[in-house]
């Protein structure tokens, strides 16, 4: 029960997939106990969306943040805010969600879970503030650190060592020793062997078509 005169917690949603945004939308109204105050399929509208709607909840497509650099940005400017992480099926894995509880991310469930297992995950992650789905406890892959995630995005963006370091504002030989601990977690034989690697285990997702 929400003490008296006090509001429903407000949703809103990041998600490229306006199907996904209309049918998220249509859940949180007609569930007793939240209000719907609205959506965005850009990654870049965020802050604007947070500034103007103030939402207590703000659920996030895991594609739009894969290492959790919007959720940080988000949390800094509303420390009260409950960012939940949609999780895709190439992320459906120890090392995401990792990253994503380290970056401020307070609830984990599957993009394609069932609509009254969402409505849970948002209940539950507004009342523990650290919720991940059942599903996404137990599932197997090479384990990186934050940092060493952020080194392979990178290096998968075609980064030399050089840019990686002026990215992370961390000298050369910092990402050189990254580079050497990726290689051997992942048992690649080079930085493209390891990439080609994270894109065929699900640790990276390979980037979208854009259609204008």
């Amino acid at each position: 029960m929400l003490p008296p005169g006090r509001p429903a917690p407000g949703v809103a949603l990041i998600d490229p997939v306006p199907l996904y945004r209309e049918g998220l939308s249509s859940l949180v109204r007609r569930t007793t106990g939240l209000r719907w105050l609205g959506a965005t399929g850009h990654r870049h509208a965020a802050v604007r969306l947070l500034e103007h709607l103030r939402p207590d909840v703000l659920l996030i497509d895991s594609m739009l943040d894969p290492v959790g650099r919007l959720t940080r940005a988000l949390v800094e400017r509303d420390r009260g805010l409950v960012v939940i992480g949609l999780v895709r099926d190439a992320h459906t894995h120890a090392n995401y969600v990792t990253t994503a509880l380290e970056a401020g991310v307070r609830g984990v469930v599957p993009r394609s879970a069932e609509p009254e297992q969402v409505v849970r995950v948002i209940a539950e992650s507004l009342r523990t503030r650290g919720y991940v789905h059942p599903d996404l406890r137990c599932t197997e892959r090479p384990t990186l650190t934050r940092r060493e995630y952020e080194v392979l995005t990178l290096i998968s963006d075609g980064l030399e060592n050089q840019e990686v370091a002026e990215q992370l504002t961390v000298s050369v030989e910092t990402v050189r020793t990254h580079v050497k601990g990726i290689l051997r977690k992942l048992s690649a034989r080079d930085r493209t062997h390891a990439v080609s690697l994270a894109y065929r285990s699900g640790l990276l997702l390979s980037p979208p078509a854009v259609l204008e």
